[in-house]
């Protein structure tokens, strides 16, 4: 008796609404041609604005939406011109800038690459933490402008990363991974997160401890916490004050945690030294001065996803996809709730 064959996998519409950059960039790593496999999807239609008469067709079609950086908002009118949406499957990390309330309430599911990119964000992260340790930026620029060995005992009196204290801001995603990196090394550990208690922080191998006794102790603090109204300028100045001379301030997450202004007079000080991915405004004004001072090392939003990265996250949206087609539920879910406290 000649076997049954397997019915092939059901392949759900779906359309790209992103950047054209984003989608350019997405089929330079071969993603693209790897989400077609799981999806019926052309490659060729982008939408980048859903009020776009001529995507009335295929909007009215879509079924799953898979989004990335430079999707426009969802909105109640938006959706409505797609009645047989029934996914957002976002590419990326935070789905704040178009998940919009009329997407819960009308019962769509959603799902996030969030935790795929915090991968390399921890990474970039880790990276500076040993650097600031070692005063990499310092002592290159003292080897260029001198052309000779500075004398390594005195010079470096106070550096290195043995038994230094790293205080990590938002026991977030990214946090968390920080943390996991951090383990293998000789530092002690803080974290001050709110929904952080003392088991909780036990379980991660770390010291919960209040902000500012984490500013006060630390040699480097890393930001990882969510833009909110509560978490703004959240290094005002203040809290900068507390920060100990030599310290270094990490900042991957948002510019808006910090103000811009008081950072500027603590590093023109020469006190402390930052490392900033991320600041406010985005990006800063040519006449900084932040560009201009040795102390800071400013690199352009480079920490999340980039050129191999980006297909990374595709794959896993890829999986959420494969996931929706066979009835089950996303293996990373956004909730309506998880934006009051995430990014």
């Amino acid at each position: 008796m000649t076997a049954l064959a397997e019915p092939a996998p059901r392949r759900p519409r779906t359309v790209l609404a992103m950047s054209p950059d984003t989608r350019d960039a997405l089929r330079a790593e071969g993603a693209v041609d790897r989400l077609r496999t799981v999806a019926d999807l052309d490659p060729d239609l982008l939408v980048t604005d859903f009020a776009d008469p001529t995507a009335t067709t295929d909007l009215a079609r879509t079924e799953v939406l898979l989004t990335h950086w430079g999707c426009p908002p969802l909105t109640e009118r938006a959706l409505a011109r797609m009645p047989r949406l029934r996914a957002v499957v976002h590419a990326a990390g935070s789905v704040k800038h178009h998940v919009t309330e009329a997407v819960w309430e009308r019962g769509i599911t959603v799902s996030s690459a969030a935790a795929v990119n915090a991968l390399p964000v921890a990474e970039y992260t880790l990276a500076m933490i040993i650097m600031a340790g070692k005063r990499v930026l310092d002592s290159a620029r003292t080897y260029r402008e001198n052309r000779a060995a500075p004398a390594l005992l005195p010079y470096y009196t106070g550096h290195g990363n043995y038994g230094r204290v790293v205080g990590i801001v938002g026991a977030s995603r990214t946090g968390r991974r920080v943390i996991e990196l951090l383990r293998p090394f000789d530092f002690t550990v803080l974290v001050h997160d709110p929904y952080l208690d003392d088991e909780g922080a036990a379980r991660l191998g770390v010291q919960a401890v209040g902000l500012d006794d984490l500013t006060r102790r630390s040699h480097v603090v890393s930001l990882h916490a969510p833009q909110l109204p509560e978490t703004r300028h959240l290094f005002d100045a203040r809290r900068l004050a507390l920060l100990p001379d030599g310290a270094t301030l990490v900042n991957t997450a948002r510019g808006s945690l910090v103000d811009t202004d008081a950072l500027t007079a603590q590093l023109a000080s020469g006190r402390i030294h930052a490392v900033l991915d991320v600041t406010d405004p985005e990006a800063l004004p040519p006449d900084s001065p932040l560009f201009r001072l040795p102390n800071v090392l400013l690199t352009p939003h480079v920490a999340g996803s980039l050129g191999g990265e980006l297909g990374r996250m595709a794959d896993h949206a890829a999986a959420e996809v494969t996931r929706y087609a066979q009835g089950l539920p996303f293996a990373h879910p956004v909730r309506p709730g998880d934006l009051l406290h995430g990014a």
